[in-house]
């Protein structure tokens, strides 16, 4: 793809990270009925509908995809409607909601809920067990691609490469079980039922509003130091997520497959700090030592199959740093992916 070296302004943001690559497009001339996509108002959500439409329209497919959330924030609606979309507005813990979703032949669910567990662990455990039940139950004979995360995880030696779906799912923390639990129901519902399901355990999703580079930038910018104690993790540019969650629509199993979806690299923080910082005109201060372990995946499984990222993540540090230089607007929520007790 023909990358900017710098985005604008979120306009152009958002038209990249919803750009479909022609994989994308020829997944829709693939697909036979309509996509809905499941808890789609939140950090993602906007650019992977808009990417599902607008690949959709490449390919001439007449499908229809249906964004469902509460959408408490109606100018969300709005733009997955300007998008193409049919937008449902759907408590996913409302059984009789639920029952009243259009049908649809596939289906990405993106709902969870992951801050605030420390203060909320039973809300936490409800979002991330009982919308997965519901939705398993409603799109019983839909290919369904399931997000989930790599806090499933427990943390593995820096040089190990990073976790493989084949490991012992023994993680840290509320949340991390809470999401063992979602893809549990998922599975349970795809050796019960012959549900075909793809697990797409995601570690992290890197855009200049939110993810760890802007917390290293932000910090940066701020004049503070970076702590190393987390030393190291993974990334993939969100619109290379948005695709590969799009594709692994044809991959969906029963058993369900699990897919690590990240870049191919073990990222160091203090190498990421001092080019973000470089990139932005100042110096950066660091305080601790790296662990010698951290929270990783392996993305092998996911390269083979589907080819590597197509974003560099140079070119995402690049375009982080002249964003939070420059004052971009962020959304204020940060990954906390420093956190190693699981407590978020």
């Amino acid at each position: 793809m023909d990358l900017p070296d710098r985005l604008a302004d979120e306009t152009a943001l958002e038209e990249l990270l919803s750009r479909p690559a022609p994989a994308v497009v020829d997944v829709f001339r693939r697909l036979r009925g309509d996509l809905a996509v499941l808890g789609s108002a939140g950090k993602m959500g906007t650019s992977l509908v808009t990417m599902a439409c607008r690949a959709r329209d490449a390919a001439g497919s007449p499908a229809k995809v249906f964004s469902v959330s509460r959408f408490g924030d109606v100018s969300v609606r709005r733009r997955h409607e300007a998008a193409g979309a049919e937008t449902v507005a759907c408590d996913l813990l409302a059984e009789d909601a639920v029952d009243r979703l259009p049908p649809a032949a596939h289906v990405v669910y993106m709902a969870g809920l992951k801050f605030g567990t420390s203060e909320r662990p039973d809300l936490t455990w409800a979002a991330n067990t009982v919308a997965p039940i519901q939705a398993s139950r409603a799109y019983r004979d839909a290919a369904i691609v399931a997000f989930s995360t790599g806090c499933v995880y427990d943390f593995v030696p820096v040089g190990s490469g990073g976790s493989v779906e084949t490991d012992a799912l023994e993680p840290r923390g509320e949340y991390a079980n809470a999401a063992v639990a979602r893809e549990r129901l998922f599975e349970y519902a795809s050796r019960e039922r012959g549900t075909p399901v793809v697990l797409l355990r995601l570690n992290y999703a890197l855009e200049p509003r939110y993810g760890v580079l802007v917390d290293l930038a932000q910090r940066i910018a701020a004049g503070q130091p970076i702590d190393l104690s987390t030393g190291h993790f993974n990334g993939i540019w969100q619109g290379d997520a948005n695709a590969a969650a799009l594709r692994l629509l044809e991959q969906a199993a029963s058993p369900p497959l699990a897919i690590n979806v990240t870049g191919t690299q073990t990222l160091a923080v203090r190498d990421v700090a001092t080019r973000l910082a470089e990139r932005m005109n100042t110096s950066v201060a660091f305080t601790g030592e790296p662990a010698p372990a951290a929270l990783l995946a392996n993305a092998a499984q996911a390269t083979a199959l589907l080819g590597a990222p197509d974003t560099p993540i140079e070119r995402v540090i690049d375009w982080v740093a002249d964003w939070i230089a420059r004052g971009g607007r962020t959304l204020g929520k940060p990954t906390h992916f420093e956190v190693r007790d699981g407590r978020y």
